[in-house]
């Protein structure tokens, strides 16, 4: 049985938690294929919300097996926490699977990531601080400590005594820090994480082809962004993975052939969060982190900056910073198609602009008089694109009821129609309100 991939389009934050979890119906596994707990997915059932960083979302169904896979990097206090939280509301974790190969993030991994944003100053990336991407540059140098080491107290304290020595001697010399011990570490990791977490771990590549052999259907997602990929997102503002639908292959143990859908989340507008470049960024008032600034913004903007970010919630699950609004960018997207060979495309948050009166879309740039459909490979040139609108009528009212494409206001139907004539590739999904069940589809003749 084929597998299905779910990427997000755009710089992460577009829903996929919510979509994932409404293709989950149809599923036996749901894989989680790259990223850390920098990623955050929010889920409302039944009025409760789950706020979920690795596990991943397939964990609300009762028939679902939860995979985290081995491109991964596991905080392994942070997982438990989790699942601790999750048992509290009343959701089953005992058939969570962990890759044996993911890497772990360690305490020096956190410190290293925190000190060194710190350092940065005004040229500072905009991390997490969570440790993700030190982890993966100790993944790629090839000194990580892998979640099987747990399972093994001799190798991990020899890996980790081998380690901690280059570390500490890094917090000690670079940013004049007091060393880690290693014997605390252990503790944690070994005599209080090792032994709750043993039962989960498992060899997640052969649990995957099992489950592809045997005819069940498995669903592969991502975290993050394709525009926050390391090879081709808006680089260095970018993870320390790929989010990429190609990168579903490499984080969950598969081949290309096994894969046949490939399902692209995007918000009806686009926010990121941190520094880089965005074409369509609104200001907003206040601080926005690396964001555009307010003062001299023209008032039209402003309020259309303000509505998405208070309308929208848009804060981030595990960071709490303001998200960076804008209107939708086609730009982005039709590049988002091509790198990730979208089949789809699902669009969430559209209930959002249920009270403007008109809306932009980003249909090209303006890039010194040249004006470009495609993203420009060079950063220079998207630092200073110019984005080229086309602009709708609203639709004025409120779509949170609305279930059935039919029962879409005209204005919604064409604007719908709009993105889906620009990015080339039809819109199936179509988010009405933050609930489980708010949503409509689109081309249900297949």
């Amino acid at each position: 049985m084929p597998a299905t991939v779910v990427v997000g389009t755009q710089w992460g934050d577009e829903g996929k938690g919510k979509v994932t979890d409404l293709i989950a119906k149809e599923m036996q596994l749901v894989v989680r294929y790259q990223g850390g707990h920098n990623a955050g997915h929010t889920l409302v059932v039944d009025g409760v919300t789950f706020a979920l960083q690795l596990v991943p979302s397939g964990v609300l169904y009762d028939h679902i097996t939860p995979v985290i896979g081995n491109g991964v990097v596991v905080d392994p206090i942070v997982l438990l926490a989790e699942m601790d939280a999750l048992t509290a509301k009343g959701v089953d974790c005992s058939r969570l699977a962990v890759s044996g190969n993911a890497h772990l993030i360690l305490p020096y991994h956190q410190e290293i990531d925190r000190l060194t944003e710190r350092r940065l100053g005004k040229a500072k990336l905009g991390t997490t601080k969570r440790g993700i991407g030190p982890a993966y540059a100790d993944k790629s140098s090839r000194v990580g400590i892998r979640v099987q080491d747990l399972l093994d107290p001799k190798i991990f304290r020899a890996k980790l005594d081998v380690v901690l020595k280059e570390k500490n001697a890094v917090l000690a010399k670079v940013f004049n820090q007091l060393p880690l011990d290693a014997d605390e570490i252990a503790k944690v990791y070994l005599d209080e994480c090792a032994p709750r977490l043993a039962p989960h771990i498992v060899d997640t590549v052969g649990l995957v082809h099992d489950a592809l052999d045997a005819g069940q259907h498995v669903l592969l997602e991502g975290a993050q962004a394709t525009f926050l990929d390391l090879d081709h997102g808006t680089y260095p503002f970018v993870t320390s993975s790929n989010p990429v639908a190609g990168g579903a292959c490499t984080g969950a143990g598969i081949g290309p052939r096994y894969i046949d859908e490939v399902i692209g989340i995007a918000k009806a507008y686009v926010t990121r969060v941190g520094t880089g470049p965005f074409p369509t960024e609104l200001p907003i008032s206040g601080e926005a982190v690396g964001g555009m600034s307010a003062e001299g913004a023209d008032p039209a903007d402003l309020a259309v900056g303000d509505h998405i970010v208070e309308v929208g919630h848009e804060y981030g699950t595990n960071s709490g910073r303001r998200r960076r609004p804008g209107w939708f960018d086609a730009v982005m997207l039709r590049q988002a198609v091509r790198l990730n060979s979208l089949s789809e495309v699902a669009i969430t948050k559209l209930d959002i602009f249920d009270t403007l009166d008109t809306i932009k879309v980003c249909v090209a740039y303006d890039i010194d008089g040249t004006r470009v459909t495609h993203l420009p490979y060079h950063q220079s040139d998207l630092h200073q694109a110019v984005p080229v609108y086309e602009e709708l009528p609203g639709w004025k009212t409120d779509l949170s009821s609305t279930r059935e494409a039919h029962d879409l206001p005209p204005a919604a139907a064409s604007y719908l129609a709009f993105l889906e004539e620009q990015i080339g590739v039809p819109i199936r999904i179509v988010g009405t309100g933050p609930g489980r069940d708010q949503y409509v589809q689109l081309h249900t003749d297949g």
